[in-house]
């Protein structure tokens, strides 16, 4: 993991002029050559992570420092109030609510730490060896995930991927608002980012290789020319098999 942290405080360089780009992932002249490279998405959580998400381990991180006071937990209840008729079970992934009042650059600051010091050594070997193995092969790597994007972008720039596409959190006046994401990628929005992401570099999706572990990913893997099931929940296992996806770990 040491190149991974040498790259992250920019002692190596990225692969791409802008490989932190939400929303703006680099062109094709950065992979490899035009009519060998492939567009590769790599989801975090489950898939380059295994066990707990990302964020939820971000939040015990602020916990555990005293970020997190009355005003946060209260915002969060709040939009879980708010919203869990609109969103059902998925709300608690659309609530980044607890981070009401929160300075951004405070927060982005905190969490380049906790990726470096927390998230790298946690990584799944298999998983980050296969990432390796497409740029080395000069596919166009990008993380795709509903981690938020103060966690997809340092974990982007360490791996070494061309860019990131996350969630992207309300903001106010430099500090964080209790309000739904302005972007947030699963299911069906996952699927036309992919779609933006894949027209961006001009790289055919439907020859795209994708990484996930939710059943929530069926419906991207079902749009590419080649998925792959990283520690599958049932649900998308059982999806695996009858579609002939390959599964990873095979065991």
């Amino acid at each position: 993991m040491g190149q991974f942290r040498a790259r992250l405080h920019g002692r190596l360089p990225l692969r791409g002029a802008r490989a932190a780009g939400n929303h703006r992932v680099p062109g094709a002249a950065a992979s490899g050559a035009r009519g060998m490279s492939r567009l590769v998405l790599f989801d975090i959580d489950g898939t380059l992570l295994p066990g707990r998400s990302s964020e939820a381990r971000f939040i015990a991180y602020l916990l555990r420092r005293g970020w997190l006071g009355p005003r946060q937990l209260l915002s969060a209840l709040g939009f879980l109030l708010r919203y869990v008729g609109l969103y059902g079970r998925d709300v608690t992934k659309k609530n980044k609510s607890y981070l009401a009042g929160l300075p951004v650059d405070r927060v982005e600051q905190a969490a380049r730490r906790f990726v470096e010091r927390r998230l790298l050594p946690q990584l799944f070997a298999p998983t980050v060896s296969r990432l390796e193995e497409h740029l080395s092969q000069g596919d166009h790597v990008v993380l795709l995930s509903g981690t938020p994007e103060f966690i997809a972008r340092p974990l982007a720039a360490a791996l070494g991927a061309h860019g990131y596409h996350s969630s992207i959190c309300a903001t106010r006046k430099g500090r964080f608002a209790a309000a739904r994401p302005l972007q947030h990628p699963y299911g069906v929005e996952k699927l036309n980012i992919a779609r933006k992401i894949a027209a961006d570099v001009r790289m055919p999706l439907s020859e795209a290789v994708a990484y996930g572990d939710s059943y929530s990913d069926a419906i991207l893997f079902r749009a590419v020319g080649r998925s792959v099931a990283v520690m599958p929940d049932r649900r998308l296992r059982e999806a695996a098999a009858g579609e002939g996806w390959e599964i990873l770990p095979l065991a």
